[in-house]
């Protein structure tokens, strides 16, 4: 489906010229920003978690996952070993809580398209065991 140039795909949407509210909110509190920052600096150090909380926050961003190669037994096992050995590789700490979540995702990923690999190929099978069946 196509749109004009100039027609919205939503027209019960947003009326063309109303500013979100966010903007609206962060336009009323800029000139206040520069009182506002030495404020919540003032409380954090007071000892205020919450102003601390939000000064760490904008100093230091979240930690990123590093993404490392992970070192697994042969993945020419059955999935089924491939699972196993991911338990194990995170019992005997060579892979944390998250890195082993990831592989399992990773698994079940492919766990998913084998079944529907294996779907197909049987649906194929009996259509084609049809179609030789109807021309005898």
């Amino acid at each position: 489906m196509a749109f004009e140039k100039g027609e919205s795909g939503n027209p019960a949407g947003r009326p063309p010229g109303i500013r979100d509210k966010r903007t609206a909110m962060r336009d009323l509190l800029m000139p206040h920003a520069e009182g506002l920052v030495a404020k919540v600096v003032e409380l954090a150090l007071a000892g205020d978690s919450t102003a601390l909380r939000i000064c760490i926050d904008r100093l230091i961003p979240p930690a990123k996952a590093r993404g490392d190669p992970v070192n697994l037994p042969s993945p020419t096992d059955s999935l089924a070993d491939n699972g196993r050995n991911v338990i194990q590789s995170l019992a005997e700490g060579n892979l944390t809580p998250e890195e082993a979540g990831e592989v399992m995702q990773a698994l079940t990923a492919q766990a998913r398209i084998v079944e529907i690999d294996e779907i197909e190929k049987r649906v194929a099978a009996l259509e084609q065991a049809a179609a030789t069946k109807a021309q005898s």
